[in-house]
This record gives C-alpha cells, sequence and structure tokens, in this order.
C-alpha cells in the first residue's frame, strides 16, 4: 500500500498532480482543497495518499493532510460514495470544516456538492455523524439534554435535516432502534415507503 509520496511536482491540474520521486511519476487525484497546498512544478511536495485497486486500474488518491486521507475514507465507506464524489465533498472545503457539518448535521452542504443529491447528503449526515463525534470534533449541543437518550438525539439529528417538528415526531413514532443512528436510519427508511 502506498501511504506517502514525496517528491517533485511534475504536473499541477485542476484535478490530479504528477509527483517525481525515485524516478517514477505518481499521478495522484485530488480534491481542489488539497491542491491549494501543492506547489509549482518543480518544487518539492509530500502528499499522504490512498490506493484503490480495481479489476482494470490501479487508482491513486492524495491529500494535504492526514485529516482529510481519513475523511476520504469515511466518505468512501457511506452508500453510493465513490471515490469522484468523495474527492468533491473534499473540495468543499478544509477536513476540520467539513466535519463540523457532518457533526452539526448541514445536509445542505452536502447536496450542493455536484452528484449528491438529498437521499446521499442524508446518509453521509447519518452514517458519518456517530464516527466524526468519536474523532473529536466538537458535535453541535444536542439540544441541552443528556446526551444519552437516543430519541433525543435522534430527534434533534432528524430536526437538522430539515424536517419539521410534526414530520420528525411521525418519523420516529414508527421506527424501531436501541441508538440514535438505529432511530435515524429507520425513520428515513421509513420515508421511502
Amino acid at each position: 500500500m502506498i501511504g506517502l509520496v514525496r517528491g517533485e511536482v511534475a504536473v499541477r491540474r485542476p484535478d490530479h498532480v504528477v509527483v517525481l520521486a525515485g524516478g517514477v511519476g505518481y499521478r495522484l487525484a485530488v480534491s481542489s482543497e488539497t491542491l491549494r497546498h501543492v506547489p509549482a512544478a518543480g518544487q518539492e511536495v509530500t502528499l499522504h495518499a490512498h490506493l484503490i485497486v480495481r479489476d482494470d486500474a490501479l487508482n491513486l488518491y492524495g491529500f494535504a493532510t492526514e485529516e482529510e486521507r481519513d475523511l476520504f475514507l469515511l466518505l468512501l465507506g457511506v452508500q453510493a460514495v465513490g471515490p469522484k464524489v468523495a474527492l468533491a465533498v473534499l473540495s468543499g472545503g478544509p477536513p476540520r470544516e467539513l466535519m463540523h457539518a457532518i457533526a452539526a448535521g448541514d445536509a445542505a452542504r452536502f447536496q450542493a456538492v455536484p452528484g449528491i443529491g438529498k437521499r446521499t447528503a442524508e446518509r453521509i449526515i447519518v452514517e458519518l455523524r456517530p464516527k466524526v463525534a468519536v474523532a473529536d470534533v466538537e458535535p453541535a449541543p444536542v439540544g441541552g439534554g443528556p446526551a444519552d437518550d437516543p430519541r433525543a438525539v435522534a430527534r434533534d439529528g432528524l430536526l437538522g435535516l430539515g424536517y419539521s417538528a410534526v414530520e420528525v415526531e411521525s418519523l420516529l413514532a414508527g421506527a424501531d432502534g436501541d441508538t440514535a443512528e438505529e432511530l435515524i436510519a429507520s425513520a428515513l427508511r421509513g420515508t421511502r415507503r
């Protein structure tokens, strides 16, 4: 696995860079956020990397920070989010800012990304919110009550996704689960019936 590429920038394009390291030019797909940190051709750069092996290709992705690479990997774990969409999400701002948006339930921010609709944006929030909170991002306050009440946390999460209080109560009435994440997922599945 290639985890880090250090060398001279040979090519710098809007969607990728080529880094010359040890006589080999590594083409790394990058987000526009990472591209801001890549110097001009001829200068040295160090990029964190992730290699995705497919039957027909070896695709290398480059990141300015480990934090950005970690968020990329989290995004790949979300259904309907592939590497191109994940890079598009990462192009939307610094990783910490994106993690705060996830923790705050800001689905609209992700709907603005090309290739992401309402359902995928909601899925990103629901699936990644608990993981981002664990990653030591200060999540938005949860209604001032104890965070160990799953229904209260789920209620706040659905409100954060843009549902009205009446819709939230209706959704949660038919939802099953022991954790806030299970309750939200169950409630959102109910909207597709």
